[in-house]
């Protein structure tokens, strides 16, 4: 995401106080630091928990493997963030997506 898509992200595994913080804590943190979370846990599509409207943007991802999660990672990049990056910096806020290998902007 850094290297290759120039994204400015904050991984949590990289974060010794947010490793093995609870879902709620990266929810509330992507809130107040005004990201989108990008997850590949399913959790987040709960929405009674994490609620779309209080959020600055949830992204679930779905890929068999490495390779197709690369090509969905580019794919996004190309129709969300640098799409409509024009129009909002958060293209999700107040939204929850799941996107799979299949996905496309107009489902």
């Amino acid at each position: 995401m850094r290297q290759t898509l120039g994204w400015d992200v904050l991984f949590v595994v990289e974060e010794d106080a947010l490793r093995r913080a609870r879902d709620i804590r990266h929810y509330q943190l992507a809130r107040q630091l005004r990201r989108t979370l990008i997850t590949l846990d399913r959790d987040y599509l709960d929405d009674r928990r994490f609620p779309p409207a209080e959020s600055s943007g949830v992204l679930v991802l779905q890929a068999h493997d490495e390779q197709q999660f690369v090509q969905l990672l580019r794919r996004i990049d190309r129709l969300l963030f640098v799409a409509e990056s024009g129009t909002t910096p958060l293209p999700l806020e107040g939204r929850t997506l799941q996107v799979h290998a299949d996905w496309r902007l107009d489902e």
